[in-house]
């Protein structure tokens, strides 16, 4: 398994991980997102000081305004992220 295929295949485990826990098993509810960002992605939430960042970013990802993220809605924060990322680690390599 190359090294794409196996992050491929951990951003949809951990997206099942989550979502299975409650309510419609293929879709994160609002808990469910605060929970796996707390989880897979504590550094980030924690470098924002805005106590609403989960409802500003579930605002953002929810596309069809039906108060849940899908494994689609959710594949487009990880890739922003992923780019945001990439970013900083093309300036810090200039520096």
């Amino acid at each position: 398994v190359s090294q794409l295929e196996s992050a491929m295949e951990s951003l949809i485990k951990v997206f099942h991980t989550y979502s299975s826990k409650e309510g419609d098993k293929y879709k994160l509810s609002k808990a469910e997102l605060k929970s796996l960002l707390q989880g897979e992605l504590n550094d980030f939430l924690s470098a924002s000081k805005d106590p609403m960042v989960v409802e500003k970013i579930m605002s953002d990802l929810d596309e069809n305004q039906d108060g849940e993220v899908d494994f689609q809605e959710f594949v487009v924060l990880v890739a922003a992220l992923t780019v945001a990322c990439n970013e900083f680690f093309i300036e810090s390599m200039k520096n």
